[in-house]
């Protein structure tokens, strides 16, 4: 039954312009409210020097309240769909008689859900720097006009959650500010946008906090030492020797260091010396031993090697007995990974198969072979591979001996005495049945 008569066109398609526009403000309203929640500070402030301190400063602004935020862009974004809907209503009404109710309810729900929702959300979190920051002014002025009301909304809400117990002022984060950076870092990796190289170096960085001289020290039983009761022929002969410019004496038994000789001052006085090394005192050339407990993080350590300029200290453990020795280069190769000079001995100790499994040193550390193989091995508990499974499997292993934790299988190559001294290990993933024990 036609009823268009009931009402003038012009009034028509005035009504119909009113729900066009107030289409256009839910599409606003729902853009902006996504792309401000999508949106970080930091990320935000990095654009300061691009757009401009005033854009900047007030989206940044409105993320300091994000209650309100969204309960300003949800109040107008309500008012515009509840609007738009009921004008749309009112018309098909009119036109269809009861069934317009049907047909709007239909149009509505369409052109809601594209054009007011689904499309602006979706450029939105694709792009909710830019989104934030052009609509930022709009949505200060918003949230400044209707301020008062949303303050009381928010009393309601506080309200109502807090007689069911949940309390808004103990805002508490899951993660740390030091695991949401390197997550942030790992998806990036993943998505492609960080490299690994940058990944590991930021993710070493801040790692300095949470390990300890411990954990990258090298152990005393692999610390090049020289006995200083030596003659001195056979000590220079021993210091030129050594890959090392920086050698611990010890005198009566290895743990007892009296000091630390360093290769330049060695070879200084050999030459002052025309070459005669029986008219060398080493202990005298030799500096004063630093000592560092093994509990102090890396961070610390770095900045006492920058204060002292001493780049090699002693670790000790909480009895004073020596556990090894720490230098700068192991602090920074920890951010930027293995550093071989010209008189290192590379010895890795990781060699890759064919099969995609892995020969180990079981004194390597879990931290350089999980750099190694990209990798992501547990290192809490234990600091080295061999110690990992020992700590697994609680108890020290025989030769063949398989064991499968942590997504890996390890298998125990080479035993002497207690010490794991090779370990074959492979991801689950590549181990068919047949490898199984």
């Amino acid at each position: 039954m036609p009823a268009t008569g009931t009402m003038a066109p012009a009034d028509f398609w005035f009504d119909i312009g009113i729900v066009v526009v107030c289409i256009v403000l839910s599409a606003c309203f729902s853009g902006a409210e996504t792309a401000l929640t999508a949106t970080s500070k930091a990320r935000i402030n990095a654009l300061e020097k691009t757009v401009g301190a005033t854009r900047v400063g007030r989206v940044s602004r409105l993320l300091d309240n994000r209650a309100r935020l969204i309960g300003a862009m949800l109040l107008g974004n309500n008012v515009a769909n509840i609007g738009s809907s009921a004008l749309m209503t009112s018309l098909l009404v009119v036109v269809f008689g009861e069934r317009g109710v049907l047909y709007a309810t239909g149009i509505m729900t369409a052109l809601l859900l594209v054009f007011a929702e689904v499309m602006p959300k979706t450029i939105a979190i694709n792009y909710p720097e830019r989104v934030a920051l052009f609509f930022g002014a709009a949505a200060s002025a918003f949230v400044a006009v209707f301020g008062p009301l949303l303050k009381g909304v928010e009393v309601i809400v506080q309200t109502i959650l807090t007689l069911f117990g949940v309390s808004l002022n103990e805002r508490r984060s899951i993660l740390s500010g030091r695991d949401e950076l390197k997550s942030t870092v790992d998806l990036l990796h993943r998505e492609g946008g960080v490299e690994r190289g940058a990944r590991d170096m930021f993710g070493g960085l801040l790692d300095l906090d949470e390990l300890t001289v411990e954990d990258v020290m090298i152990h005393r039983t692999k610390m090049g030492t020289i006995d200083a009761d030596m003659p001195a022929p056979d000590l220079v002969r021993a210091a030129l020797a050594s890959p090392h410019t920086r050698l611990p004496l010890w005198k009566g038994e290895p743990d007892n260091i009296v000091g630390v000789l360093h290769a330049k001052e060695l070879l200084r006085a050999l030459n002052e010396a025309q070459g005669d090394a029986t008219r060398l005192s080493v202990e005298d050339l030799a500096f004063e031993t630093w000592f560092v407990p093994s509990t102090t993080t890396l961070r610390d350590q770095l900045e006492a090697f920058l204060k002292r300029k001493i780049h090699f200290a002693l670790v000790v453990d909480e009895y004073g007995e020596v556990m090894g020795l720490v230098t700068l280069e192991d602090i920074l190769e920890e951010i930027v990974g293995d550093i071989i000079d010209e008189h290192d001995v590379a010895v890795q100790g990781v060699r890759t198969q064919p099969d995609g499994s892995v020969i180990v040193d079981g004194s390597v550390p879990i931290r350089d072979l999980n750099r190694a193989m990209n990798w992501s091995l547990p290192d809490d508990e234990a600091t080295t591979i061999a110690g990992l499974v020992i700590h697994e499997a609680q108890s020290i292993p025989e030769t063949g001996q398989v064991f499968s934790f942590h997504g890996f299988r390890f298998e125990v190559l080479r035993k002497t005495r207690n010490l794991l001294a090779q370990l074959r290990v492979s991801p689950m993933a590549t181990t068919s049945t047949a490898d199984l024990p």
